[in-house]
């Protein structure tokens, strides 16, 4: 099967830290150490006739509205053919760490405004990423609270505006069952390079880049 990205393609990479991964701020070139990075290089190295290019606009600390804000700038103005958004889990941690919630209705709202751009203004491929957590350490098990409604909310996008959807929780889940849920996320919520690696895999199997 061939892969869906079209040759003379744009992708863009939208979220949070686990997106950001330490990417430059100076060159579209250096995409950082995480899955941005891992994904952009396997598919051109599998498919370079295909002169996809790809960009990361991750930022630490985003949330939702976060990515509303800055959503003109780092996404319709850059003109993506495709875009891939993973944003959430600071929606959740800020509720615990700093006592200053994202109500679900509001992570709703500015979720559905940006893909309501995405998709009306570029007619851009969608592809959702759910966000994830695992109990490390334990007192993360708590956060389920809050998480779950929000990857409802993400799930509920996905199946309105048809986007592909890559449902990280369940894979993190799932790879935790075969080794130390730390391996995959050392606090919980950042991957490590297995980690990354295992979320650029799932992105790539949903684009038919790999079988």
């Amino acid at each position: 099967m061939e892969p869906i990205i079209e040759k003379g393609a744009t992708v863009l990479f939208q979220g949070d830290s686990i997106t950001d991964a330490g990417r430059s701020r100076d060159s579209d070139a250096d995409m950082g150490r995480g899955y941005p990075a891992l994904i952009a290089a396997w598919f051109s190295a599998q498919y370079p006739e295909r002169e996809v290019t790809f960009i990361n606009r991750g930022i630490s600390g985003n949330r939702a509205k976060d990515l509303a804000a800055r959503w003109q700038e780092d996404c319709l103005d850059l003109k993506p053919t495709w875009v891939s958004i993973l944003i959430g889990i600071n929606d959740t941690w800020r509720r615990y760490d700093a006592d200053d919630p994202t109500p679900v209705d509001e992570y709703a709202s500015h979720f559905r405004s940006i893909v309501e751009a995405a998709c009306d203004v570029l007619h851009v491929g969608l592809i959702i990423l759910e966000p994830f957590v695992l109990p490390v350490p334990a007192d993360r098990a708590s956060w389920r609270a809050d998480l779950d409604p929000k990857i409802a909310v993400a799930r509920s996008l996905a199946r309105e505006f048809e986007a592909h959807y890559i449902p990280l929780d369940g894979l993190f889940a799932a790879a935790a069952t075969k080794r130390d849920m730390s391996f995959w996320l050392p606090d919980g919520v950042h991957p490590s390079p297995a980690g990354h690696a295992l979320i650029a895999q799932a992105w790539l199997r949903t684009v038919h880049a790999i079988p």
